[in-house]
């Protein structure tokens, strides 16, 4: 039986609060108001839509977060499994009665709040994976029915995304997984294995990828081959961030922005009006800021007594790295355009709240560090 006596902390609220990690709240601070001004530039100065719901959600969902950190970092444990199935049922109900945009079914409208629970899965995933790599002893970890189970686990909900379809979420939802499996002691020779087998059936997985997937490879590949039509985003998107130069065309002032040569500039194609506007020197800012964010999330699963509060924490700052890599990637043209938020900085509500909830879970384990979990 659920007792709350085990969830109690001996802390008291101020306790709690003295125990924040004031670091990563302070960058996560500064990231959120420069996102702010970022998204006030994709209006161009003016305080429209985008501006004020952005402003909206982020006040919204980083008062969530403080609020989440001071719950037991047990509560979390307790409830991991709970969290990745509802995920499951919310993605079930997506693929019935989601709501249809430009071919894909991906969104379910809670009037309050248009949710997209595959951005949810990134943390449900995470969650799930630390829990159970909690549970089991460390000689269990390689033997085949654990690593069946969190494959499993890990291949339910890509089969549900990639149904909607969303072929970027899912590899994100993967790698999260992945490094999870990775962390919790599964030697190096299954992910060696894994990686040929998924390089001989590469061949097959294109065949059966979406008509404007496999268009946005060929573009990736080659983006003068349809300059006006597929290729021009990504085009778009190189002179912008080329025109920025060193230090950039200053706030408000990006050409390419602002005369709308860019489009979806506010969500997935942040960084290429920040880039114009900030230059070089502003984005290597951004990164620093980042790699600070970054930096303290591992060094509050170090810090942490209980292998769950590690695993969630080095499992989730690997998370933000890969999606700041690959987002980045993408409008620089690195890698085809998968449809990535960069995290705190893109409009997105879904997105926002799964970033803001993790970081919560964070801090919950920056709070409770000494806190032990059987």
């Amino acid at each position: 039986m659920f007792q709350h006596t085990r969830l109690n902390s001996d802390q008291n609220l101020f306790q709690k609060i003295k125990n924040l990690d004031y670091i990563l709240l302070i960058s996560l601070i500064l990231l959120s108001i420069l996102s702010f001004f970022v998204m006030y530039s994709t209006d161009g100065g003016e305080l429209l839509a985008h501006s004020k719901n952005h402003l909206l959600k982020l006040s919204t969902f980083f008062m969530m977060m403080l609020i989440i950190s001071f719950f037991n970092i047990k509560l979390w444990h307790y409830f991991s499994y709970f969290f990745y199935f509802l995920i499951i049922l919310l993605l079930i109900w997506v693929s019935i009665f989601g709501i249809k945009v430009s071919g894909s079914q991906r969104w379910i409208d809670l009037y309050l709040i248009v949710l997209q629970p595959s951005e949810l899965m990134k943390i449900g995933i995470i969650l799930c994976l630390a829990k159970y790599y909690h549970r089991i002893s460390i000689e269990k970890v390689n033997t085949f029915s654990s690593i069946l189970i969190a494959l499993v686990i890990i291949i339910l909900p890509i089969i549900l995304v990639l149904a909607q379809p969303d072929l970027g979420t899912s590899i994100l939802i993967a790698s999260s997984g992945l490094i999870i499996l990775w962390l919790g002691g599964v030697k190096i020779k299954y992910f060696i294995v894994s990686f040929i087998t998924f390089l001989i059936s590469l061949p097959f997985v294109i065949t059966v990828l979406e008509p404007y997937q496999k268009l946005r490879i060929l573009t990736f590949l080659d983006p003068d081959r349809d300059p006006l039509g597929a290729g021009y985003q990504i085009i778009q998107s190189k002179i912008a961030i080329g025109s920025g130069g060193f230090s950039g065309k200053g706030f408000l002032n990006g050409t390419q922005s602002y005369l709308d040569f860019l489009p979806e500039k506010h969500t997935d194609f942040i960084f290429t009006l920040f880039s114009e506007e900030f230059g070089f020197i502003g984005s290597i800012g951004l990164m620093i800021l980042y790699s600070i964010i970054i930096l303290r999330v591992i060094r509050i699963g170090t810090i942490s007594r209980s292998s769950f509060a590690r695993l969630f924490c080095f499992g989730f700052a690997f998370a933000i790295f890969i999606y700041i890599t690959v987002n980045l990637s993408m409008v620089l043209g690195l890698l085809p355009i998968v449809g990535s938020p960069l995290p705190i900085m893109s409009y997105g509500g879904s997105s926002m709240l799964a970033t803001m909830i993790g970081f919560g879970i964070v801090m919950s384990a920056k709070v409770h560090s000494k806190q032990m979990i059987a």
